[in-house]
This record gives C-alpha cells, structure tokens and sequence, in this order.
C-alpha cells in the first residue's frame, strides 16, 4: 500500500506573477511534519497559503500520493484533504461556537470526526458551545478556531502559527493534538515559533528576501489579506 504523501516540485511562491520564496524541493509522508522556519517576511506564510489554494503557485507544483479526497477519488488539489489554520480564525463572531463548528463539519465534508461538544473539550474549552464567538478572550478564540481540526478528519494540517495568543498549558495541549495526528498517519506542515511536539520534523528554512524584493511585495499586502478573507 502506497503512503500518502505530499511533495514541493521546484514549487516557487509569491503573489500574482511575482516569486516571493523557493524553489521547494521536499516531501513529507503520512506520520511525519514539516516545520517551516525564516524571518518575518521571508514567505512563510505566502507557502501555507499556496499549500491551501490560495494562492496560485508561480513556479512548479505541489505533488500528491496516495490522498483521497472526500468522494474516494484521488485527490486533484491538497485543500480538498487539508485543513488550513491561518492568521485569522475562520469563525463568525455573532454566532455560537457550536454553530461556527458545525459549519465547518458540513462545508469541509469528508470523514466526521467528534462533535462540537467533544472537539471543545480537547481543546480546553467545556461547556460553553452556545456562547457566541465574539465574546470570548483572544485565547480562547484561538483555541475554538483550533477545535474545527477535530470535527471532521483530514489528513494533511497546514498550520501558520496556531499557537498564537495561547498561554503555555493550551500550547501543551495543542502539541498532544498535533502529536496524535501524527501518530494516526496525518501529516502537519507548520509555520510556528513553538514546538507543537514536532521535534522529529524536518525542517525548512526560507532565508530573508532581498531589499528589493521586499518592496516590490509590500503593495500586496492589502490584496492578500482580501484573498484570506474569512479564513
């Protein structure tokens, strides 16, 4: 049997016909993660989101092995068996937690997971799903948005600084998340300054863009954050 895999073919990224970072040449396979490490603005986060879908790659591919997407097929792009946690947190603030959850299990589809109430719990936060998502602190935001990992399975985690705002026991707690995933064959490929039990990962380092690469990009940063949108 084939292990799923997701593999950077000379992938080069950056926004619109402009490269940011690369060319990639890596693979991680079920079981394994991939810690991408850099200065701020080095394209960390332009490569989660290409890895996402959310943006088109300038150069190369992203290659898939032995991932089935929800309808058994094999899948065509890495979002349709990923999930992606990105700087924002994906959830509408008027509208409960529990609610927030259930939206993301029926719009992701696939293989259900636990319920609202269950993926609260594992990430510190029982008893409170008919809150609104608004009200609570910055940390317990994150640990909600966190939560939609576990309510429907995916086998690839694309994760830009998930532990933002959370205070040490929730980063631990993370960790063991991210660990099991791990351990169960899924694969994490991760932006982030804390060791999320990723201590086996392999790494990949962007180094720091030059002067002029860094301003052609500042323009874009209004567009990006469009393009990110709701996530």
């Amino acid at each position: 049997m084939t292990s799923s895999q997701v593999a950077l073919d000379a992938l080069i990224v950056g926004r619109a016909e402009t490269a940011v970072a690369g060319p990639f040449e890596i693979a991680v396979k079920a079981g394994e993660a991939l810690v991408v490490t850099g200065p701020n603005g080095a394209g960390k986060s332009t490569l989660l989101r290409t890895l996402a879908g959310l943006l088109r790659p300038v150069g190369g591919a992203i290659r898939l092995n032995g991932l089935i997407a929800a309808d058994g097929e094999p899948a065509a792009r890495l979002a349709d068996v990923a999930h992606y946690v990105g700087h924002r947190h994906g959830m509408k603030p008027q509208i409960t937690i529990a609610d927030n959850l259930t939206f993301w299990a029926r719009y992701l589809g696939g293989a259900p997971g636990l319920r609202p109430s269950a993926a609260l719990a594992a990430v510190g936060l029982a008893g409170i799903d008919d809150v609104p998502f608004g009200y609570l602190s910055a940390g317990q935001q994150r640990r909600a948005s966190l939560a939609r990992l576990a309510v429907v399975r995916r086998t690839v985690w694309i994760l830009d600084e998930p532990t933002a705002a959370l205070d040490l026991a929730s980063q631990e707690r993370f960790a063991g998340m991210v660990a099991d995933h791990l351990r169960t064959g899924g694969i994490a490929i991760a932006a982030t300054h804390h060791p999320l039990g990723l201590d086996q990962a392999e790494t990949l380092h962007i180094p720091a863009r030059d002067a002029a690469s860094e301003a052609a990009m500042t323009i874009d940063e209004a567009d990006l954050a469009t393009a990110e949108g709701w996530l």
